[in-house]
């Protein structure tokens, strides 16, 4: 049995252009948002990494809000967004990992990363044929 992707399915349509936009913004917003009170870094943010395990050093909070805010800059730029999902992808499974590992509550803490990760590949996934080609769902078998 051989797969296919449909060729008469339309290609991206405006309707999934503009959803894939408004959860890429989703996504973008809360790690601009995490990348700047980790460079600050507030002390909410010093502790928790203490709370996980972490050193409390400003400088290790800083270090990571550098890595997200990385992730979020390739993550925005069109040409580079998949690239910025492979490694928000791998930063998601970092902080999963340590959810993990501390025993934290499944559905809010330790599945955040899992959520957030679907939403990224699901922005891309609505706006960029390309991806869908790369992950195909529909497919039909001839």
């Amino acid at each position: 049995m051989s797969y296919a992707v449909d060729s008469t399915l339309p290609s991206v349509t405006r309707a999934q252009r503009v959803a894939g936009l408004i959860l890429s913004g989703l996504v973008i917003a809360f790690l601009v948002f995490d990348g700047v009170i980790k460079l600050i870094p507030l002390p909410v943010v010093t502790e928790t990494m203490a709370g996980l395990g972490y050193s409390a050093d400003p400088a290790l909070a800083r270090l990571l809000g550098i890595i997200t805010l990385a992730c979020a800059i390739l993550y925005a730029i069109p040409r580079t967004s998949v690239l910025g999902a492979i490694l928000l992808t791998g930063l998601l499974g970092g902080a999963i990992a340590t959810h993990l590992r501390i025993g934290s509550p499944i559905f809010s803490h330790l599945l955040f990363g899992v959520y957030l990760g679907v939403i990224a590949w699901g922005g891309l996934y609505l706006r960029y044929e390309a991806v869908r080609k790369m992950i195909p769902f529909f497919q039909r078998s001839f």
